[in-house]
This record gives structure tokens, sequence and C-alpha cells, in this order.
């Protein structure tokens, strides 16, 4: 199970970092755009770590506050579930 919640958040995040570089690249070329909700949703249901370093390495959406502290949170908070599901602490066991 600790497996398949991971790999879940490694498909999310690498899902959101994309999306971030296609709309950044979308915003350059002034073509149709991802919605901040989609991009919010991708980051909220597992892609946090992705969405900000995405945020970052493009430089994309960095001067909206919301999503500078909402997505770095988010990203500390899948970084400890990460590490929470490798210890052995973890009651997850199937």
């Amino acid at each position: 199970m600790v497996n398949v919640i991971l790999i879940f958040i490694l498909l999310m995040s690498v899902s959101a970092f994309l999306l971030m570089g296609y709309d950044k690249s979308q915003a350059k070329k002034r073509g149709q755009r991802i919605s901040e909700k989609t991009l919010w949703t991708f980051a909220i249901f597992g892609g946090g770590i992705g969405a900000y370093l995405g945020m970052q390495l493009f430089r994309h959406k960095t001067l909206h506050t919301s999503f500078r502290v909402g997505f770095l949170m988010l990203m500390i908070v899948y970084v400890f579930l990460i590490v929470w599901l490798l210890t052995d602490n973890s009651p997850i066991v199937f």
C-alpha cells in the first residue's frame, strides 16, 4: 500500500511539474492556458512537490503570493508524508 501511495505522489508531482512548464510556455505564446484551479487541484492531490519545483524552475506564478506560499506548504507536507511512509513507524501495512 505504501508503494501505491508513493507512486501516486510521484505521478501527480511529475504531472504538476509538466503542467507548470506547459502553462508557462502557453503564457509566453499567449496561447490557451491551464486554469489556476487545475494547477491547485494537481498540487493538493499529490503534486505539491512537482508544482513547487515547476514554479521555481520555470519561474511561473512566482509573483502570486498564494502560489508561492501554498505550493511551498504543500511541498513540505508531501515531503514529510514521504519520509513518514518510508520510516518503520508507518502504521500502513498491507
